[in-house]
This record gives C-alpha cells, structure tokens and sequence, in this order.
C-alpha cells in the first residue's frame, strides 16, 4: 500500500500550497474582466494614436509613393525601399551623424549632470539658488533655446565670436553653423547645455539614496574620499546611470528640435541626424514609401533599447518576488 502511493499521483491535500498550478492566461483575463473595463478607454485611445499609426507606417514602407502620384496610387515595392535605403550614400552618412550626435550627446551630458549632481549634494550656502539656476535650460522651450543659440552663434552678429575676437583669442569670424566640421560639434555643445540638468536631477535623486550609515563605516575604517566613492557610492547608483543613459540616449535619438532650427540639417547634410532626415523625405520630396522605410529602422533600434531600458527598470523585481 504504502509503494502504491509512493509510487502514485501526489494527493492534493499532500501537494503544498506553492506548488498549485497557476490558472492559464485566458482564465486570469476573465477572472480580472472588470479591472480591464476600467483602462478599456485607454487601451482604446492608444490602438488609435500609437498601434494604428504603426501598423500603417510599416505597409507603407513596402510601396513606392511618388510625388506625382496619389497616396491611392502607390505602387507595391516589396522590400526596394529597404534594400536602396541601405546601400545609399547618406544613409550612411546621416548614420554617422546620428550616432556622433546621440553617443556624444549623451555622454557628456551624463558627465556633466553628475558634476552638478556631486556639487549640490553637499551642503552649502545658496545651494538651492545654484539648483535653480542649473535647472533653467531644461525647463527653457527648445524652440527658443534654439533660437538664441543661433543668435549667439551668428558669424557676423554672434555674441559667442565677438567676446573671442575682443579676447585676442580669434582674429576672424567664428564660423560654426555654415562650417562642415564644426557644426555638429557646435549643436552637441547647446544640446547638452539643454538636457545636463535632467542627468543632474536623476544623478542627484540617486545619491540621496545612499546609506550614511556605509558611508560613515567606510570613513571609520580608513577609506579615502575616492574609496568611498568607487566602492559604496557608484555602486549604488548603477541603476540611476543606466535609467539615465538609456533615457537621454532615446531622447537624443529622437531629438529634432534643436539641429532642425538652427541648421535645417545643414550645411551640406553636415547635421543632418535620422529623424531630420525622415521628415525632409517625407515632407520635403513628398516620398512617404522611403520615409516610412526610414522610420520603421528607427522603430527597431527604439524598440532594443526600450527593451533594455524596461529590463534594467525592473531588474530587482525577481530578487525582491516572493518564491
């Protein structure tokens, strides 16, 4: 009797509580019917402003949209759009450009946001004067940081060329918007001006988080400032660093704003990025198939690292889930 039962299907009553199986994908749906009633509107709202627009922008790419034809009209294509956007000449080079401009973009204004972020950690007399001030390029319009960023950069009327010349530091105009090579430098320069203080508050969230009471151990057992920083306080901000990287690096990827005003993606194509490039095919040549073929590339990349940005955003979750 008793190798029958060992031998047998385990009892229910025998088989402990965590070890039930969990009910299937279907009948959780049904048993939560009602909570989904609640977001049914949103779920809604967003099929039409986000899955739709997708949807039709994928079809799209895989047909050839002249501008001397109707949008009714298109000619299916295949994969041609495809296959001649990636062997064409500036794709390449705006590839370049877009990768110039979001990985150095990003960098530096990571760096400099956690410069900020370590200052005003620290207590000191008009700290919250000085958080102020640093906050006002991020909550400055773009179009109007653009705007007077132009002005400062102007070669004849520049406020930027006219404080070096009376320097003695340059001895003509300073170039720098109708300059090939200095161009995209130059719009690095305003956009991490623009977005440092967003690194500078995530930074400066995540410091405020660390333990005194480690920070103190360390000093009592001799740690050096430099210890204290590499071995408690990085380490300790991982998570902050890479939220912060992955968010100003879709940001940046997506930026249109600042390089489509002061230069139109000019001189040359010298600035041109992914997504002023989308826009000049699509509205600028009237050819929607190319642009669709562009954007859908663009989706991809978003789409790996939103992917990476999600799995870092809840990469304690399986630590902290109950077993």
């Amino acid at each position: 009797m008793n190798d029958t039962v060992a031998n047998g299907p385990e009892p229910d009553s025998a088989r402990p509580a965590g070890r039930r199986p969990r009910p299937g994908l279907l009948a959780r749906i049904w048993a939560g019917r009602w909570d989904y009633m609640y977001i049914a509107p949103a779920l809604i709202v967003m099929l039409l402003v986000i899955a739709y627009p997708i949807y039709y922008t994928v079809v799209l790419s895989f047909f050839k949209t002249p501008p001397s034809l109707a949008m009714s009209d298109r000619i299916f294509v295949g994969m041609d759009n495809y296959v001649n956007l990636l062997k064409s000449k500036s794709f390449h080079q705006v590839t370049i450009n877009t990768f110039v401009w979001t990985v150095w973009s990003t960098f530096f204004a990571v760096v400099l946001g956690f410069g900020a972020a370590l200052v005003l950690n620290r207590e000191f007399i008009g700290r919250g004067i000085l958080r102020g001030v640093l906050l006002i390029p991020y909550v400055i319009s773009a179009v109007a940081a653009s705007y007077v960023w132009r002005w400062i950069y102007h070669s004849d009327f520049g406020v930027l060329g006219s404080i070096l010349f009376r320097m003695g530091f340059i001895e003509d105009k300073l170039n720098l918007l109708d300059n090939v090579d200095r161009v995209l430098p130059a719009l690095i320069v305003v956009n991490v001006w623009k977005e440092f203080p967003f690194a500078m508050i995530m930074i400066l969230a995540g410091l405020q988080t660390v333990p005194e009471q480690l920070l103190r151990a360390a000093r009592v057992d001799g740690a050096s400032p430099l210890n204290q920083f590499i071995h408690v306080t990085l380490p300790h901000l991982k998570g902050v660093l890479i939220i912060t990287i992955l968010l100003l690096f879709v940001a940046n990827l997506n930026h249109f704003t600042i390089p489509w005003i002061m230069t139109g993606g000019g001189p040359a194509g010298a600035s041109d990025i992914w997504i002023t490039q989308i826009y000049q095919i699509a509205f600028g040549r009237i050819r929607f198939g190319i642009a669709s073929a562009y954007s859908v590339i663009l989706f991809i990349v978003m789409v790996v690292i939103g992917y990476f940005y999600v799995k870092a955003l809840t990469a304690g979750d399986d630590r902290r889930r109950p077993s």
